[in-house]
């Protein structure tokens, strides 16, 4: 029988079940395991802006974990928050390759994956003096001798280095040659094209953006599915190259959350991502809507691990 004292100990506990229960406003905390600025940063920042416009949280605080590709991060991550469906962390496909090549003792296996978000498409550049007038031209180059075509990037085993060991491949080079050189930061790795020391570059489409418009850096490819809307960039599958990356990011939740908690935690992201203000935030920072969730979630990861580590065996970053 229900009497008074078990009504209020039920209504108690829903009141503490957090994301869980409806009832309960959403204060949420998000890791951005790199520093202010960079592309893990400004997703969660995007994320606390657009949750708390739309009233789907209460608040949202946002802290900069920096480390070794994102894994100081993912290692704070797992340790401080088990259980706690208040705790939220975003990340992408640059912390798959961080795990791997770092030698990380943690990985995403141990965290709740919730729900991919955006997609950058990568851009393929070189100065607009370059002899590489086309993509056809920059893989003869790489056939001939890997080694005297230069890539600047991201990090290391990052999407960057990525597609540069897969364009390798595609040109029928050996990708273990690949000659790439990792630079902290979009900024360094564009002086370093326009000082003529680096052959091509890689980074997101909004990066190089402006430099591409003002005609001193020439886009050869874009290395999404599809053609990016107002950029007459074309594809490297429609140009015959059987290679796609894009610079996902995504949200993981705690591990040791109940599937309730996750249920409730998608279906906030859900909504987030079908507003005006996020649809809006796509169009302005250039990302692709990339949205997945539940077991597709799950799967794809795991996919993604399987071909991340290929890639980084053959180029030998790792064994």
């Amino acid at each position: 029988m229900l009497n008074r004292r078990n009504v209020v100990a039920g209504l108690s506990a829903l009141a503490l079940a957090g994301p869980a229960s409806a009832q309960a406003p959403l204060e949420l905390k998000i890791i951005a395991p790199a520093g202010p600025g960079g592309g893990w940063d400004t997703a969660a920042r995007t994320i606390q802006q657009v949750l708390t416009a739309t009233g789907l949280a209460k608040s949202v605080q946002v802290t900069n974990v920096t480390g070794a590709g994102g894994t100081v991060g993912l290692a704070q991550f797992i340790g401080s928050s088990k259980g706690d469906p208040n705790q939220l962390m975003v990340n992408g496909i640059t912390m798959i390759g961080a795990i791997l090549t770092n030698k990380a003792p943690v990985t995403l296996d141990q965290v709740t994956p919730l729900v991919r978000l955006t997609g950058d498409p990568l851009v393929i550049v070189v100065p607009e003096n370059s002899p590489h007038k086309s993509v056809k031209d920059l893989m003869a180059a790489i056939k001939a001798d890997p080694a005297r075509v230069i890539w600047a990037g991201g990090s290391a085993g990052g999407a960057d280095h990525i597609l540069a060991a897969l364009v390798a491949k595609a040109a029928g080079s050996d990708a273990a040659k690949t000659n790439y050189v990792a630079f902290s930061g979009g900024g360094e790795a564009l002086a370093a094209m326009l000082g003529g020391r680096v052959t091509a570059g890689v980074s997101g489409y909004g990066e190089f953006e402006s430099q591409i418009k003002a005609g001193k850096l020439r886009a050869l490819a874009i290395s999404s599915g599809k053609r990016l809307a107002g950029a007459d960039v074309p594809t490297l599958k429609e140009l015959g190259y059987d290679v796609e990356v894009v610079n996902w990011r995504a949200v993981m939740a705690a591990p040791g959350i109940t599937a309730e908690q996750k249920q409730s935690l998608t279906a906030v992201f859900e909504k987030m991502a079908a507003s005006k203000d996020w649809v809006e935030v796509l169009k302005v920072r250039g990302w692709d809507d990339y949205f997945l969730a539940g077991d597709a979630f799950v799967q794809f990861i795991k996919e993604e691990q399987v071909r991340v580590g290929d890639v980084l065996r053959s180029i030998g970053l790792v064994k």
